[in-house]
């Protein structure tokens, strides 16, 4: 232990020093699981609402910090609705005494860099003014760029990856944070990959971390990431995690979902084929855990944020459908606009990121609200304001169905998800039924016709053009069968099918021959993809009643 000891007197150390001074402290928070949600310590529900913040590049400092003041990017990060961090570290922090006493300038000018940083060393109690949780994930071994299944970073026994130096280093790490109060969990390691790779060993040493961090720190959370770079949390269904802690309810798993997993089957084959397929394999690697009362944390998901890259394009949707769906906790990569240096690059941009370069502001405001729109919960422990129903989720927009202005009008438009209606629906094939006037018989969502307005409508609810279902892989073509009554389109415009689509001002919803439906991958669907989420908030009282 003389490590922790010589690591807790580096003022230096990245991540570890306390505020001198007269700024307060923030308010302790302790949480733990209950069956698959995150809960504080009164039993209310904590959905972790995330954002990748690395500092496990060469030079070993926070990213951004040569850009803006710690100050000012804690203040964005609340600012965008993010509360929690998933700051990264090098295990190498916690385990090299020579590394931990560097200096923030001398690990620059090391690297060649001569921008001038100020306060690095307080960014987690920086966050913890602004009340930002952390999670510290320890993402590799020696500092520098994740990952490949060569770099001797991926699994125990690689070259740089020692297992016992690795529960020494998580130990530490907990140690050293265990009075740190906005520090609510510890993330084991990130993306664990290679041809070594293997369950057994994932058990054996995985297990021994855990132990090692909630020894050392009883009240953070100990999240679990799998094989295959985060991907797979497959093998837990048929045996689960042995920890000593179980029945603290400690225990969180993680896992990533980017584009490139299965990237040539996002930009060559059809969209709803490809995102019906991702949502099963989503269940199968990862989502099962919630069934069986754990948290899942996707700790890694994002996108090209300049908005050119087509697999991202069509990607971003499916997963933001997904993670809404599953009402998931989760982290986007990544904050950062820029890097200090990359892979021997200084100052290289970071298309994924939030920020723009400069880290002075959002890189792109329109795929911004898209990520917003997962930060709300939907339901868990805490939220049981009413009782399930239905939303109308338009995932390309973050933006849900709304009725339009006040409470006698009969269209739609997309507007804020917390200002939509309950919803009725019973799948594969119903109405659409504003829930709570449903038992009076009252107003059913209606197609009526091409490029039509959507409308609430008593009249016949129940007909062709009132019953929706789900029409294709994805699961998001929300649609009538119109054919019968020449409405739809014909062959060529959807099978006869009307969709739920948004029309051409951009806001309101109308409907239209459904798209894609034959698997074209020359086809982009998302604009017509709804997906039918649950939700336990309140919902704002209009009376439903048309005039």
């Amino acid at each position: 232990m003389w490590l922790v000891s010589s690591l807790r007197a580096a003022l230096c150390l990245l991540l570890v020093v306390v505020l001198a001074g007269h700024r307060e402290p923030a308010a302790a928070v302790t949480l733990s699981t209950s069956s698959r949600w995150i809960v504080d310590p009164a039993g209310h529900r904590v959905k972790l609402a995330c954002v990748n913040w690395p500092s496990h590049l060469e030079p070993v400092v926070t990213e951004g910090l040569g850009r803006q003041p710690v100050g000012a990017i804690s203040g964005m990060i609340v600012s965008l609705g993010f509360n929690c961090v998933r700051l990264t570290y090098p295990i190498a922090l916690a385990t090299n005494a020579s590394l931990s006493a560097l200096t923030v300038r001398q690990s620059l000018l090391a690297h060649g860099l001569s921008e001038t940083v100020g306060g690095v060393e307080a960014v987690v109690n920086a966050l913890g003014e602004k009340n930002v949780m952390v999670i510290l994930d320890n993402h590799v071994s020696t500092p520098g760029w994740c990952c490949s299944n060569d770099d001797g970073n991926g699994f125990f026994g690689d070259r740089d990856f020692d297992p016992n130096v690795w529960v020494d280093g998580l130990g530490s790490m907990a140690t050293i944070f265990a009075d740190v109060p906005n520090v609510v969990g510890l993330s084991l390691r990130n993306e664990l990959r290679g041809p070594r790779q293997n369950p057994e060993d994932w058990y054996t040493y995985m297990q021994r971390g855990a132990e090692a961090v909630h020894v050392a720190n009883p009240r953070a959370l100990v999240i679990m990431g799998g094989l295959s770079y985060d991907y797979d949390l497959s093998f837990l269904a048929a045996r689960q995690v042995g920890v000593s802690f179980a029945a603290e309810n400690k225990l969180v798993f993680e896992v990533h979902w980017y584009s490139f997993s299965d990237a040539r089957a996002w930009e060559a084959e059809g969209a709803n084929e490809v995102c019906g397929r991702a949502a099963r394999d989503f269940a199968r690697r990862g989502g099962f855990l919630l069934a069986r009362g754990f948290p899942l944390f996707l700790s890694e998901f994002g996108a090209d944020s300049r908005g050119g890259d087509r697999k991202d394009n069509r990607y971003f949707p499916c997963a933001a459908a997904v993670g809404a769906e599953h009402d998931v906790d989760w982290a986007y990569w990544a904050l950062q606009g820029s890097y200090a240096l990359r892979q021997g690059v200084a100052g290289m941009d970071e298309v994924y990121g939030v920020l723009d370069w400069s880290w002075s502001k959002p890189r792109n405001a329109t795929v911004l609200p898209r990520i917003q729109a997962l930060q709300r919960p939907l339901q868990g422990p805490g939220y049981g304001e009413a009782l399930p129903y239905t939303v109308l989720f338009h995932p390309l927009t973050g933006l849900c169905a709304v009725r339009r202005g006040d409470a006698v009008t009969t269209t739609l438009e997309l507007g804020p998800c917390n200002e939509t209606d309950a919803w009725a629906y019973a799948p594969p094939s119903s109405t659409l039924v504003l829930r709570d006037a449903a038992a009076a018989g009252l107003p059913c969502l209606r197609a009526e016709g091409r490029g039509q307005p959507a409308r609430l409508g008593t009249n016949a609810c129940g007909d062709p053009l009132s019953t929706w279902s789900l029409a294709t892989d994805s699961a998001m073509h929300v649609a009538v069968d119109a054919a019968a009554l020449g409405l739809g389109g014909g062959e060529d415009g959807g099978g006869g099918m009307l969709c739920l689509d948004v029309g051409t001002d951009g806001r309101s919803i109308v409907t239209n021959p459904c798209a894609c439906q034959r698997g074209d991958g020359a086809c982009d669907p998302e604009g017509q993809w709804f997906k039918l989420v649950t939700s336990t908030r309140r919902v704002a009282r209009r009376p439903a009643t048309l005039a």
